[in-house]
């Protein structure tokens, strides 16, 4: 690609994310963005760009903005990593930044590259247009006030927002081009040597994998009994048994993948003695963690069912539900003591966790919870509720009417949308809102 071909992609794609983006809320100007950018740069990874797709086509579909945040970083991540690639951990690390990075570096190269080149020939037309549009477009709109109405609701307002989306998008994609014309190998060629001997790691693996047998014995005990264990044992509630041991089970669970992956890449496996140790050990130890994880996930899964469901709480079940399929993939890894594809399979099913959980509909999920709770114990938390985005309309219009009122009178009206901030959500909340016979939501 050369540097002028580069620079025009560089504003169309700037240009049409000016129009298109809209950076206030989630919307379908993003995954139409997305859309773009990725046609105008064409030789990425196919995988990793369609599921940057996704993440981004999250905005179109739910108005949970807490939700949509995660996945356009994680959007932004999985793009990257299309056009700058990674096998490796640390490639995976660096490619997910690269093209960011890369859009600093492309300047001079692309400063080099124009320098007494002139203005390139597929360049001349567009400009052209645009100067043809400059000139016309505000004659026509200020001759007739219906045709200015008309251009405002197909083209944004030239403000400072659109200037910001451009100094995003183009620079973005200017990085990206470098990085497609200049390629630079983010995985390294040299591989650390397997130094550790099987006397350094055996004893204090086999250590650990002790001690969780042992907490894994006591937890079969409880894990199966769920609400019966906590009634029949004096002085635990609910509370206490969830909050006393789910976050450290979490650590627990973070902490022994930082176990397992240096003794899996630094272990020595000079004889099939060795590969047998590391295949035990590593393995006995993944599959006792799936135990810890599986108490982890009844501890908050019966605080939820005790005391109501909040997006926090769901949220950390689904990490360590993800938690929980990282293992399964280290476990696979460890049979044949492959793990080539390890980390690739763990980030891109961290992607997809984000996709499974935005398909969940977090909002509507809490408040349809919520609501099921009301009608079997007669409590619940409104002023909560009323916090939660437009997803979860349709679950607070089940509600009786002085409770559904109480509800929608702490909520802000709704916001108007246009084509680019279109979104099924809000749509779906605002139409059957109508259809319950009230106008609009707030004072």
């Amino acid at each position: 690609m050369t540097p002028n071909r580069v620079l025009l992609t560089a504003a169309v794609a700037g240009a049409a994310g000016a129009v298109l983006l809209p950076l206030d809320r989630p919307g379908l100007g993003w995954v139409l963005t997305a859309l773009v950018v990725f046609g105008l740069l064409r030789r990425v990874a196919p995988g990793w760009a369609v599921l940057s797709t996704a993440l981004f086509a999250v905005g179109a579909f739910l108005a949970a903005e807490w939700l949509f945040a995660l996945c356009a970083v994680a959007g932004c991540a999985a793009g990257s990593l299309a056009v700058a690639g990674g096998r490796t951990a640390r490639g995976l690390v660096l490619g997910s930044a690269a093209v960011p990075v890369a859009s600093f570096r492309a300047l001079p190269w692309l400063a080099r590259g124009l320098r007494g080149g002139g203005v390139p020939a597929a360049a001349r037309p567009v400009l052209v247009t645009v100067a043809l549009l400059l000139v016309f477009v505000p004659l026509l709109a200020g001759a007739d006030e219906s045709f200015a109405d008309l251009l405002g609701t197909v083209t944004p307002e030239a403000d400072g927002l659109s200037v910001v989306v451009f100094a995003l998008v183009a620079p973005g994609v200017l990085g990206a081009c470098h990085l497609l014309a200049v390629p630079v190998d983010l995985d390294g060629t040299a591989r650390p040597a397997r130094r550790v001997a099987r006397r350094d790691w055996a004893l204090p693996v086999g250590a650990l994998v002790a001690l969780f047998a042992a907490f894994a014995g006591v937890q079969l005990a409880t894990l199966f009994a769920g609400d019966a264990h906590v009634v029949a044992t004096d002085g635990l509630t609910y509370s206490g048994y969830a909050r006393t041991g789910f976050w450290q089970l979490l650590a627990v669970t973070v902490l022994t993948l930082g176990v397992i992956a240096p003794v899996a890449r630094f272990a020595r496996l000079d004889t099939d003695r060795d590969r047998t140790w590391l295949r035990g050990l590593l393995g006995a130890l993944a599959v006792l963690t799936l135990v810890i994880v599986a108490s982890a996930l009844t501890r908050m899964w019966l605080y939820q069912q005790a005391y109501g469901f909040t997006v926090p709480r769901l949220l950390v079940l689904a990490c360590e539900l993800w938690l929980g399929a990282v293992y399964l993939l280290v476990i696979a890894a460890g049979v044949k003591l492959d793990g080539a594809w390890l980390a690739r399979a763990v980030v891109a099913t961290g992607f997809g966790a984000l996709l499974v959980l935005a398909a969940l509909d977090p909002d509507r999920f809490v408040a349809e919870r919520n609501v099921e709770r009301w009608q079997r114990y007669g409590t619940i938390d409104l002023p909560y509720l009323s916090t939660l985005s437009d997803d979860a309309v349709p679950a607070l219009l089940t509600l009786p009417d002085h409770l559904r009122d109480c509800a929608f009178a702490m909520r802000g009206p709704f916001t108007a949308d246009d084509w680019r901030t279109w979104n099924l959500g809000r749509e779906i909340a605002r139409r059957r809102t109508a259809e319950a016979g009230l106008t609009a939501c707030g004072p």
